[in-house]
């Protein structure tokens, strides 16, 4: 597959007023220019992201609605159940209310469904299921039921109200639900200090702590018991691993919270978090890649195959006795999860490369009856990594099956679903990720349908993977300084991208050396002028290496080795010269 680069458009005046203002290099400045950052004072506050910044939570939508419903239940001592959702955002979300709610004195339980039995969302089965067990008349929808019309009206029909927390796409009509708090409904919001970006964003443990900080602020007003001298900050470790683990952009209020949250998940206390950075071999100080490719599909690996009782379970756990053998169980079950993972994978990219054709396909969608529903999402983002086309792989057995999709940008995934609604059981989700539910005759129509939508809305270079650059650099820019400098954007991840950058006419300095067991990986060392810097190219592979002058596209990192810190180039990309 070729990368198409996309560098960004040079702003040499404006990055250097900027980096006059703000005493920053204008390499800095650039970074921050190509991520729509221009106005000094938001930039100050993007490079110093504080809790402080943080909107009033009563600013969403029918926050003050839920907040008064929760607080007349528990001054009725009425019972609630939390109705949340299998994935990481889910598991977080509902540990952090059940952690608030319960301290502040509510009667509160908490229900997270069966994937292969329930289905996805705010199901009619799980419902049941769920208030058999807990026979409430409040329900507490987190991370599902923004499209659950039909279930909340039955449920508002036997007298049970429903509170919905979600971060999802809204169905029009939207849910009877007592309080819709999703930040989909909200335009834009703003602060006494600066405009906050991104506030529809926020995913639903980012929700669950704004509820949190809401009943918190009220109780003070109200004088609840516990409110005044109740912190929130020890529950930023599990908002940042929710809102790392659910790839939303760690812009505007998320990046607030997950730069509090990461330092909270570094020092972390919390027994289920220590047992599972154990298990994982988490190095001493996490990065976002750490969270999101180490902790995460530890905790996603119970509920992908069957429940994620045992997620929710470790998170809550008292002690480290208790957790650590949860948390070995949850890395047995990923490491179960990702044998199944390959075999379907290798299945799907087979059978997609034997009928692909890059010029009429525009969406990739697959199914076959007993590929395991829990990983289907999973084996999306490695198909489309493959083919980079918008892609919904389909599993299940017998009768009704589910699938799960993943998106490229400039294609809506879930509003082109919404255009297939005939064809579909159900479905939900957001522009780049959306599930759904189908028939088994109404997959080849939907392949049909959805690649007629995607060729009105995208073009054939769309379907070329960019390779988004910030800046063309001298090798001799680049150096632990101008690291340490840039290091300045973190947390980076959606939305706030890593640092990558090219330099044009470089040379060997000397031989490529092949690493690894298969000699898979290659190093480098490249060279302009007087300045050589090592390369690594992972997974290169029998790919052709550069020869005579090319330029390179790199992520520059900090290599540390046996004590000694030094310039690492990540090998992106190469071209002739």
């Amino acid at each position: 597959m070729k990368f198409r680069w996309s560098p960004a458009t040079p702003q040499p005046l404006l990055a250097a007023q900027l980096a006059a203002a703000l005493h920053i290099s204008p390499l800095l400045a650039q970074c921050l220019l190509n991520r729509g950052l221009s106005e000094p004072a938001a930039i100050e506050n993007f490079l110093e992201p504080r809790l402080k910044n943080l909107a009033d939570p009563f600013r969403l939508p029918d926050m003050a609605v839920a907040v008064e419903r929760l607080l007349h239940a528990r001054e009725q001592n009425e019972p609630l159940v939390i109705f949340g959702d299998y994935d990481v955002d889910g598991v977080t979300s509902t540990t952090i209310l059940l952690e608030v709610l319960r301290a502040l004195g509510w009667s509160v339980e908490a229900y997270l469904p069966n994937r292969m039995d329930e289905g996805y969302g705010l199901s009619r089965d799980g419902v049941e299921n769920c208030l058999r067990k807990f026979p409430v008349k409040l329900l507490l929808a987190v991370d599902c039921g923004s499209t659950a019309v039909e279930t909340i009206a039955g449920l508002r029909e036997t007298g049970v109200e429903v509170i919905v927390l979600d971060h999802h796409q809204v169905s029009n009509p939207a849910p009877a639900a007592v309080a819709l708090v999703n930040p989909q409904l909200a335009k834009e919001i703003q602060n006494s200090k600066f405009k906050i970006q991104n506030y529809q964003e926020l995913c639903s443990a980012g929700l669950a702590f704004k509820l949190a900080h809401a009943l918190v602020k009220r109780g003070r007003e109200t004088d609840l018991p516990g409110a005044a001298k109740f912190d929130l900050r020890p529950l930023l470790d599990l908002v940042a691993l929710g809102t790392i683990a659910d790839l939303v952009p760690l812009t505007g209020e998320n990046r607030i919270l997950v730069s509090a949250g990461m330092e909270r998940l570094n020092t972390t206390q919390r027994p289920g978090l220590v047992a599972l950075k154990k298990v994982a071999e988490s190095p001493e100080t996490l990065g976002t890649f750490e969270v999101g490719f180490q902790l995460a599909p530890r905790l996603n690996a119970a509920g992908r195959l069957e429940t994620a009782e045992e997620a929710l379970t470790l998170l809550l756990a008292p002690d480290f006795a208790t957790a650590l053998p949860l948390a070995q169980n949850l890395d047995l079950r990923n490491r179960e999860r990702q044998k199944i993972e390959r075999g379907i994978a290798e299945t799907a990219i087979g059978v997609v490369r034997s009928k692909f054709d890059a010029q009429t396909d525009f969406v990739i969608v697959e199914g076959e009856l007993l590929w395991h529903i829990g990983v289907v999402g999973i084996v999306a983002s490695r198909v489309l990594a493959e083919f980079y086309r918008p892609t919904i792989i389909i599993g299940g057995e017998n009768g009704e099956m589910r699938g799960s999709g993943r998106s490229i940008a400039g294609f809506d995934l879930a509003a082109a679903l919404r255009e297939c609604d005939d064809l579909l059981v159900k479905h939900g989700g957001h522009a780049m990720a959306a599930g759904l539910s189908i028939l088994p005759e109404k997959i080849e129509p939907l392949r049909k349908r959805l690649n007629e939508i995607a060729r009105r809305s995208l073009r054939l270079e769309d379907l070329q993977p960019p390779l988004r650059l910030d800046a063309e650099v001298a090798l001799g820019e680049i150096s632990l300084d101008s690291l340490a400098e840039l290091d300045r954007l973190k947390p980076m991840g959606q939305g706030n991208p890593l640092a990558q950058f090219f330099a044009r006419g470089l040379v060997q300095a000397r031989p490529p050396q092949r690493m690894g067991a298969q000699k898979q990986h290659v190093k480098m060392w490249v060279k302009a002028g007087a300045v050589t810097h090592e390369v690594v190219w992972w997974s290169a592979g029998e790919k052709p290496l550069p020869e005579g002058k090319f330029d390179l596209a790199f992520a520059p990192a900090v290599n540390e080795f046996n004590g000694r810190r030094t310039v690492q180039l990540k090998f992106l990309d190469w071209r002739a010269a």
